[in-house]
């Protein structure tokens, strides 16, 4: 049976990317059980406020998670709006935890049964002094953790423009003769000898020599076997060397092989700690030292650190706070109180307020509004 309602219907982009058989469901029992139905698909937040902001008369039924819900009463609390507005939800999504605590049907036939056939219930609102609104609970330190955002372009921990593997991650490091583990600078001059590395292992001896003198010339040979250092500059090999020219060519070739080897050791002895170690928060955060008042009365003051504070809006214009101190010595029990205005200030905190997290800020008050806005439950 079909109602007098003029319905706008408006689904999250993130609703159809997760589940579009929900959102098919949802939209066609709508559709047949309003007088009116108006359909939107929004492809971002400016478009989702853009439709409910052009509403007109018709009641707005969202279609996604809790963050869409959220997204809908911040909207309508910035144009105080939401006391003319009875929002209807339709949970489709994986964040829907706010959805059920506050009553809402988790099928997609019984919430749209209900946003058809509900009863509008009026709820109490939390309204912080940025104009930021908290629909369910808030919680401080924000639990779960969250893990500290890396600056753009980082790729891990470093220190001194080495990862924390110990390598540059650019590549070879400046100044170096290519080889990273060769810890011996280059020569300006020596820029042409390092064709030789790939010829035999006389061509190997001389082609890398930096202070040969005469010799220097010559790393552009061809690498072919003969020793680049006893021709002349165009890389031929002298006659005058013959055969014999690979026993001179050893014991220099093995004397700076040796004498580089100890670099590589020397670089990795030195302590792989990078200076600053990002640690992704676990599942809690440590204790804080916090001021909390309610209606101006001091609960908990920073010289006694806390676990955790919740605050909860409830029935008639009141805020439920449970604050959890740390245990020293004997047990601490949690302390409770309830008021209509409640205020946290102290060192820098983040907050979860419903499923978002905020901060960090060293100071925020939060007012409860009775009955701010509405929302259509079955009967």
């Amino acid at each position: 049976m079909a109602t007098d309602d003029q319905l706008l219907v408006v689904i999250d982009p993130l609703a159809r990317r997760t589940d579009g058989e929900a959102v098919r469901i949802a939209k066609d029992v709508l559709s047949a059980g309003a007088a009116s139905t108006k359909v939107c698909l929004p492809e971002g937040p400016e478009e989702f406020a853009r439709a409910l902001s052009r509403r007109g008369s018709r009641r707005p039924v969202v279609v996604g998670d809790d963050r869409a819900l959220l997204r809908a009463v911040a909207h309508l609390h910035r144009r105080r709006e939401l006391g003319a507005c009875a929002l209807s939800l339709v949970p489709v999504g994986s964040a829907l935890g706010l959805a059920h605590s506050l009553g809402v049907p988790t099928g997609a036939v019984a919430a749209a049964r209900a946003a058809l056939d509900g009863v509008e219930r009026r709820l109490d609102l939390l309204v912080d002094d940025s104009d930021g609104v908290v629909l369910g609970a808030l919680r401080i330190p924000a639990l779960p953790g969250v893990p500290p955002r890396d600056p753009p372009g980082a790729g891990g921990a470093t220190t001194g423009g080495r990862t924390a593997g110990g390598a540059r991650a650019g590549g070879p490091e400046p100044g170096r003769n290519g080889d990273p583990g060769s810890g011996r600078e280059a020569d300006p001059g020596a820029a042409s000898q390092t064709g030789s590395g790939t010829g035999g292992g006389a061509g190997t001896g001389a082609g890398t020599d930096a202070g040969a003198g005469p010799e220097a010339g010559s790393g552009t040979g061809s690498g072919r076997g003969a020793r680049s250092g006893d021709g002349s500059a165009d890389g031929c090999a002298s006659p005058s060397s013959g055969h014999h020219s690979w026993l001179r060519a050893w014991p220099q070739s093995l004397a700076r092989t040796l004498s580089t080897r100890p670099a590589i050791p020397a670089r990795m002895s030195r302590p792989l700690r990078p200076s600053r170690i990002r640690v992704a928060a676990g599942g809690g955060a440590g204790p804080a030292r916090l001021r909390v008042e309610v209606d101006g009365v001091i609960i908990i003051d920073l010289d006694q650190p806390v676990e955790a504070v919740s605050i909860t809006p409830y029935a008639h214009g009141g805020a439920a706070v449970e604050i959890r101190p740390v245990s020293v010595g004997a047990e601490a029990g949690p302390l409770h109180a309830t008021g209509h205005r409640v205020t946290v200030s102290g060192a820098d905190f983040r907050y979860r307020a419903d499923s978002l997290v905020a901060g960090p800020v060293r100071t925020r008050t939060w007012t409860v509004r009775e009955a701010a806005w509405g929302l259509t439950l079955p009967g």
